[in-house]
């Protein structure tokens, strides 16, 4: 099953050195998630073949511009896109009141439902789940109120294992009961056992993504032993003063909190403008957590 992460955009502030301002596609068996949505963004999905309308829910971390500017101009073109379907939206509670206005004044009355979940910036929180997925909400360090995002796969059932019951005649409607664990019992008193016909599913997958932060303790509980954690790393340890001033994290302290909470592979992103090559911020996190990577804009990761 498919689950897997594309960066649209990796910049900090401003776009630059062709980096974007932060974006990410989020695909969950061709359930398609954004989160977050800076300036460039649906220039971004056309660029790498990600249909806008296949979008079925948005998260959006915060409202510095970076990570949210380009949210008005995707929203409108994907009503002249002709969507109908509802549009899930999920953000700091003046987020609605931002949208609003600016659809008011350009006259722009969608034709699809914006459905707006407010996030909580000071508590975690369950913000949506389906069968096969579920979203939690928490609370990080930064200069106005904002949140991550932790995507978590849920358990799937076993499978049946083909070459054991070519020859059992086993019901059909036996099948998705031992999926699910369940013993079956024929009418002749035949007995299927689940653990003897089926094979575990794999253990499930999670994403988690740390928007701009101070690295600190509160928010680790959040994210333990996540597969895949996206970490901020604006600038080098060199720079931490700044980084402790503008509430971001340095590339250590990235690989710091990769290694406290247990993840299995770090991701970089949220690049400083000062930094045109990055290799540097790399070794540098992997001094801490040697199963780092940078994201690359277009690339798409596994979770």
């Amino acid at each position: 099953m498919k689950f897997e992460v594309l960066i649209l955009g990796n910049s900090s502030a401003t776009p630059i050195f062709d980096r974007h301002p932060t974006a990410q596609i989020i695909n969950f068996n061709e359930q398609i998630f954004l989160i977050d949505c800076g300036e460039g963004t649906q220039m971004q999905l056309h660029r790498y073949g990600v249909k806008s309308n296949k979008i079925s829910h948005i998260f959006i971390s915060h409202l510095h511009g970076d990570h949210y500017l380009g949210l008005v101009g995707l929203l409108s073109s994907m009503n002249l896109h002709g969507r109908h379907s509802d549009l899930h939206l999920y953000g700091p509670e003046p987020l609605i009141e931002i949208i609003n206005l600016q659809l008011k004044y350009s006259e722009t009355f969608l034709q699809y439902n914006l459905i707006f979940h407010p996030t909580n910036p000071h508590a975690e929180e369950l913000i949506f789940q389906n069968n096969s997925i579920s979203v939690t909400s928490f609370p990080l360090l930064h200069r106005v109120p904002t949140t991550g995002f932790r995507f978590d796969e849920k358990q799937r059932n076993a499978s049946i294992i083909r070459e054991k019951i070519a020859n059992m005649n086993i019901p059909t409607v036996f099948l998705p009961l031992l999926k699910r664990g369940q013993d079956c019992v024929d009418v002749d008193g035949t007995v299927y056992r689940a653990t003897e016909l089926t094979k575990p599913a794999p253990a499930p997958r999670s994403y988690a993504y740390c928007s701009d932060t101070r690295a600190f303790e509160s928010y680790m509980s959040s994210i333990q032993n996540v597969d895949l954690l996206y970490h901020e790393s604006t600038f080098m340890h060199d720079m931490l003063s700044r980084a402790v001033e503008t509430f971001h994290s340095t590339c250590l302290e990235a690989g710091q909190v990769a290694k406290q909470v247990g993840a299995k592979k770090l991701l970089l992103g949220h690049y400083s403008a000062r930094y045109r090559e990055l290799t540097a911020l790399l070794e540098e996190a992997k001094l801490e957590f040697v199963n780092t990577e940078l994201s690359l804009e277009g690339k798409w990761y596994n979770v």
